[in-house]
């Protein structure tokens, strides 16, 4: 028997790519990985399954191509991979840069592979928490499912659970639409973290709920994508949420591009947050890229720095000033430097 040709009446025969992807990403990619990661979003829309091999053909690239420019957008964090126990593609996620996930799935094989996709619709609702009756939340709190959860997140929270908190689950569960499985790994990850106020997990949820995660296997892998040190440079600059596209590229510069170790970039963070409670990441940026210029390595030629730095005002001080050396001193001024980057 021949294969069936399916038709949808409503199918719409178009790709749509945001203008995000346009502005921000698209100038920078080269040809191979502007069609390959085009190719993919056609895919995902059409429902049509295809592999390494298969989007090779396609362009006539090589596999290492495609897996170059796949690394790529990775990279760009437009998009995960997952690798089997060989390190062979088995997965690609690909991230909407609206914050909707949708999960490609690939083999690097000649056989096609399933197309399952994440739900996406919840990265363009505005999720308010209603104002539950204390019937409705009695029937909640009743229920089998809550009542085992609640008592799980009293265990979690050490805490007896109040009216608010209940609400809170109860909002999670009824207005995000999370499993008991998924509330039970969000109230997990939160505390794990040193975070047991239920204004946290809310926001939490919520970030959850827009970028489409419905499992708790979705919920690891969006938390696994960042090196540990990128959550201690967000609570060094007092940030405690996930961190953001602009806020991981600040601190992909810092480590990748200016190529500072961790305690660098901490006590640029503390110089930071001593001296402004607002743009913080603008003013981080403005110390660790004035370093990179003057060639700081170590947080050893910080020290330094900061002595010549002292010595320089001990002698402007001491030296009288007169028509010659008030104008010839040329040393590093990082008060200069701090009203600069605030300016800006």
């Amino acid at each position: 028997m021949g294969f069936l040709t399916i038709y949808q009446d409503n199918y719409t025969d178009s790709t749509v790519i945001s203008n995000r992807f346009i502005d921000e990403y698209m100038q920078a990619a080269n040809d191979a990985q502007l069609k390959i990661y085009l190719y993919l979003i056609r895919m995902m829309s059409a429902r049509l399954d295809t592999s390494i091999s298969a989007i090779a053909d396609k362009f006539n690239y090589t596999e290492k191509d495609v897996l170059r420019a796949l690394k790529y957008w990775e990279k760009n964090r437009l998009l995960t991979l997952d690798f089997d126990e060989h390190k062979n593609v088995t997965g690609i996620h690909l991230m909407d840069s609206n914050a909707g996930t949708d999960m490609l799935s690939i083999t690097t094989g000649a056989a096609s592979a399933s197309l399952a996709s994440y739900p996406s619709a919840a990265a363009h609702q505005i999720f308010e928490k209603p104002d539950y009756t204390a019937d409705e939340l009695r029937a909640f709190k009743n229920s089998d499912n809550a009542a085992r959860l609640l008592f799980v997140a009293e265990q979690y929270l050490k805490k007896p659970l109040s009216a608010n908190d209940i609400r809170t689950i109860f909002f999670i569960m009824d207005r995000l639409g999370f499993s008991e499985d998924l509330t039970d790994y969000l109230l997990q990850y939160c505390v794990d973290r040193g975070k047991r106020d239920f204004r946290y997990i809310e926001k939490v949820a919520i970030s959850w709920a827009e970028q489409g995660i419905t499992t708790p296997k979705q919920a690891a892998s969006l938390a696994g994508k960042y090196d540990k040190s990128v959550y201690e440079i967000m609570r060094a600059l007092g940030k405690n949420n996930l961190p953001t596209q602009t806020e991981v590229a600040y601190i992909d510069r810092w480590q990748k591009t200016y190529g500072f170790e961790t305690d660098v970039i901490l006590d640029a963070c503390e110089r930071t947050v001593l001296a402004t409670d607002n743009h913080r990441f603008e003013y981080a940026e403005g110390i660790l890229k004035r370093w990179y210029e003057i060639g700081v390595h170590h947080k050893s030629d910080i020290s330094v720095l900061d002595t010549d730095h002292r010595r320089s005002k001990n002698t402007r001080r001491q030296t009288p000033a007169n028509k010659f050396n008030q104008f010839a001193q040329n040393h590093y001024d990082f008060d200069a430097l701090e009203q600069e980057i605030l300016s800006n």
